[in-house]
């Protein structure tokens, strides 16, 4: 999926869209990628003269990737899904401009209408972040 298709399944734009392209994997699991700019909102001020992607923005798109995992439900009108928690994130890598990452998600538990998932974000072949997403699927 490239940007726009993506869109008919997240309510997000610019500048909130953090994944540029998107795939299910046909195995249960997705793939995003996003290309950092550097003229992001979010660099402005993190840090001056030394930019790097803060790690709430890393988990911004680790959340949009995973939605990938529902694009069926999200698809449906009204229907919108939220986080529920975050757990064990860490941050062992910096992300900085011109970097492009991918984002690798696979499920974890299904209760509709909550999920949780497993969600990596790495640089090549650098692990950077990566931790589990809860979500509940809500109407508008």
């Amino acid at each position: 999926m490239n940007r726009e298709e993506i869109k008919t399944i997240l309510p997000h734009r610019e500048p909130m869209l953090l994944i540029d392209e998107a795939v299910n994997n046909g195995d249960g699991t997705a793939t995003a990628r996003y290309t950092v700019r550097g003229d992001e909102f979010f660099l402005q001020g993190h840090f001056p003269n030394n930019p790097i992607v803060p790690g709430v923005i890393q988990c911004e798109m680790m959340a949009q990737s995973a939605c990938m995992l529902f694009a069926e439900e999200l698809a449906k009108e009204g229907t919108l899904a939220v986080y529920t928690g975050i757990d064990k994130v860490r941050f062992r890598k910096m992300v900085r401009p011109g970097d492009t990452v991918r984002i690798d998600v696979k499920p974890l538990r299904s209760c509709p209408p909550l999920y949780a998932v497993h969600a990596e974000l790495r640089v090549g072949d650098a692990l950077c972040t990566s931790g589990d997403l809860s979500f509940a699927i809500t109407k508008q």
